[in-house]
């Protein structure tokens, strides 16, 4: 997206798909276009760090100051140490990521509550996992996972809730093989990449999962607007429009 703007324009950056980049690129750019809806007079480019070339794009049409909002889970190697290598800019302000928004538990309250009505299921009855990717190398990403999983709780007394991951232990078949079928599992992943196409169903399917299996988190319609505050939160532009 592009247009003339006083405000410091924006820059949403998130891994992509290295294999195949473009249609992450794609989804990445519409997602950019929805949060610019919300924030009349701020220019919102959008790159994924796989597709050759874009991030370099969008800091040349972004100009000076530019925000740049993580579209990662887990603040960590890549928003600490990748992002602001690959950026290679002073003036680039690097954003908590979407996995800490602390308003993502209450969206994910909203939208488990919804589902749960659906069925005519109470959360004190129904068991929850959280499906995330987790990591060998740190325990950042499970620390975010676990922070968030804590913060819905609170919100939602759920029979029992238990995070399981793509690439630590406890694993994701482990924790969905201790469910009923009155359970839901929620991807903790920003967008619709491999690892919630093939890896989360292939572990739900070896452990018999039989509950709920929700969209990733990050493919919420209301994530948009969550970007849009944060961005005017932390920058300067014009408020959210409602």
């Amino acid at each position: 997206m592009t247009s003339q703007h006083s405000h410091p324009g924006a820059i949403i950056v998130s891994h992509g798909q290295p294999s195949d980049p473009d249609p992450a690129e794609a989804a990445l750019a519409a997602l950019a276009g929805r949060v610019a809806a919300c924030l009349p007079g701020c220019a919102v480019y959008s790159a994924t760090l796989a597709k050759p070339g874009a991030l370099e794009l969008a800091l040349r049409q972004c100009g000076a100051d530019p925000l740049v909002y993580p579209l990662f889970m887990t603040d960590g190697w890549f928003t600490r140490t990748t992002l602001p290598r690959r950026l290679g800019r002073a003036d680039a302000r690097i954003l908590p990521p979407l996995g800490t928004d602390p308003g993502l538990p209450a969206l994910a309250a909203g939208i488990i509550r919804s589902e749960l009505g659906k069925q005519g299921w109470r959360a004190g009855e129904t068991g929850l996992v959280i499906a995330s990717h987790g990591s060998g190398k740190s325990r950042n990403a499970a620390r975010d996972t676990e922070t968030f999983l804590a913060a819905l709780t609170q919100r939602m007394p759920f029979k029992h809730a238990r995070a399981g991951y793509i690439e630590e232990a406890p694993f994701l078949k482990d924790a969905a093989l201790l469910e009923t079928a009155q359970a839901v599992c929620l991807p903790f992943f920003a967008a619709q990449g491999g690892h919630v196409i093939e890896d989360v169903p292939q572990a739900l399917d070896e452990a018999g999962f039989r509950g709920l299996r929700l969209a990733p988190i990050g493919t919420h319609p209301d994530i948009a607007r969550m970007i849009a505050s944060a961005l005017a939160s932390h920058g300067s532009p014009p408020p959210v429009r409602e």
